[in-house]
Order: structure tokens, then C-alpha cells, then sequence
């Protein structure tokens, strides 16, 4: 059993905690990358995977997000950062992949 963090004792306690945690970020991350390839099969054009104005958006929201539910700015805003700068460079090779499919089987 994982314990709150309120409820840790040894730095065990805490490891399992976060352990679990990462498991289910892995878990949630996953359903991203998705919508990121359903992303990639819907946009017709390669020049709309870097949205900068949609970047912007994302961050305004999830910095939001974070302040509301008491998750400093200071990590969330970088760690969404990398995560969409990630997550385009995913969305682009999946963009290649999906029409260089496309034009191998036309």
C-alpha cells in the first residue's frame, strides 16, 4: 500500500509513493502521445505541427491549473515546456511516417 505523503514515515514511504506516481504519469502520458499521433493523422499540412499560439495556450492553462490545485509554477511551467517541445518532435515523425505510408501504398 502506497501512503499519503502526509502519512510517510522513512524516505521508503516516500519512494513507493513516488514510484507509483511515476507509473501512473507513464499511464496518463501515454493517452497524449495518442491524441499527438490523432493529431498527426488530421492535420493535412506539416506547418501546423508547431503552433506557437497553441503552446502559449497549453502553458497559460496548465500554469492555471497548477496554481489552483497548489503545483508551483515553477515546476510545472518547464516541465510543460519540454513536454509539448517533446511531444511536437513525436507528432512531427509521426506526420512523416503516416504520409510516407500513405504515398508507399498509393
Amino acid at each position: 500500500m502506497t501512503p499519503k505523503p502526509e502519512n510517510c514515515q522513512t524516505m521508503t514511504d516516500v519512494r513507493k509513493g513516488v514510484d507509483a506516481l511515476d507509473r501512473e504519469l507513464v499511464r496518463i502520458l501515454v493517452i497524449r502521445q495518442a491524441y499527438m499521433s490523432a493529431a498527426a493523422r488530421i492535420k493535412q499540412d506539416r506547418d501546423a505541427v508547431h503552433d506557437e499560439a497553441r503552446i502559449e495556450d497549453v502553458v497559460t492553462k496548465v500554469v492555471g491549473e497548477a496554481k489552483a490545485q497548489g503545483l508551483s509554477a515553477d515546476i510545472a511551467e518547464p516541465v510543460w515546456r519540454k513536454l509539448i517541445e517533446r511531444c511536437i518532435a513525436f507528432e512531427f515523425k509521426e506526420w512523416d511516417a503516416i504520409r510516407e505510408k500513405a504515398r508507399k501504398s498509393a
